[in-house]
């Protein structure tokens, strides 16, 4: 089982100030105790559900800069990009140069954005999700076409491109993966099936998730996919700290289930957090 940090929180310690020596220090740590993942959310005002919405938050794709020249082997990418954010051209040439920095260690995240306060606060677009949903098809259409020997137009409803060039291309073979981010049954999942290298999902409870991978099989072979092949990744929503014995028998459950790598997020100040994870958890991972 692979293990990922979700960096979710800027606000501890307090002072601004202290915001990038305690990423590099976290991420320094995750780094040379295993962690094979490393991720920031793609907010820009923090999760109302969280924290306060004024807490601090910093843009993602410059945050994962920072950390990719820290660092040498984890994969870095968003959880998950939220697909009103950024233009999909731009978005695919954005994780390249990600990829390209990091010696191919990016990762696509992504998903229908949701967040409508940040939106309207920044000027975001805020569209139907319906509309959402066929963005974010045509960004993953674009993005694989960005990624690949074609550089020809391509028209969609929602963007018109009359040139996808994208030199350098990204060092990751054969393209960053595409990691398509939420459990919902009729259109994530979907677009998971039918783009996708890999889904994410939360995973509050192996009932939960056998679930949403049922689901998952289904719309494969709807698509011709070989379930198989997808990468099957989670957000464990408990603790890994509160009560480890119990978090690492959650784990073993959702590998039973075909999750290769889950996902935690710092409950405590991060360095602490990371320590305590190379500590008490990484040595007794399945």
């Amino acid at each position: 089982m692979k293990l990922g940090l979700h960096y979710w929180n800027f606000s501890t310690p307090a002072d601004p100030a202290a915001i990038a020596p305690t990423l590099r220090e976290t991420a320094l740590i995750a780094e040379q105790s295993g962690v094979h993942s490393f991720t920031v959310m793609d907010h820009y005002f923090q999760m109302e559900a969280m924290a306060p919405a004024d807490e601090p938050m910093l843009e993602g794709y410059t945050t994962l800069g920072y950390v990719a020249a820290l660092t040498e082997r984890m994969t870095l990418g968003l959880l998950v990009t939220g697909v009103m954010y950024r233009h999909p051209g731009l978005l695919a040439k954005i994780v390249t140069t990600l990829d390209v920095l990091s010696a191919g260690r990016a990762r696509l995240g992504i998903g229908a954005s949701w967040y409508e306060r940040e939106q309207r606060g920044l000027g975001v677009p805020v569209v139907p999700m319906g509309e959402r949903f066929e963005r974010l098809e045509e960004t993953l259409q674009i993005c694989l076409q960005m990624w690949s020997d074609d550089n020809g137009p391509y028209q969609g409803t929602h963007y018109q491109l009359t040139e996808t060039l994208n030199s350098p291309p990204p060092l990751g073979h054969p393209r960053p993966m595409i990691m398509v981010g939420g459990g919902g049954e009729k259109k994530t999942l979907r677009l998971v099936a039918k783009y996708a290298d890999a889904c994410n999902i939360f995973a509050n409870n192996p009932d939960e998730v056998t679930a949403k991978l049922d689901v998952l099989r289904g719309h494969c072979a709807a698509e011709g996919r070989d379930y198989d092949t997808i990468v099957k990744t989670a957000v464990v929503t408990r603790p890994p700290l509160a009560d480890p014995d119990a978090w690492l028998r959650d784990v073993e459950a959702y590998q039973g289930l075909g999750i290769t790598e889950v996902m935690t997020m710092p409950d405590r100040h991060p360095v602490e957090f990371a320590n305590a994870l190379a500590k008490e958890i990484l040595p007794r991972l399945p």
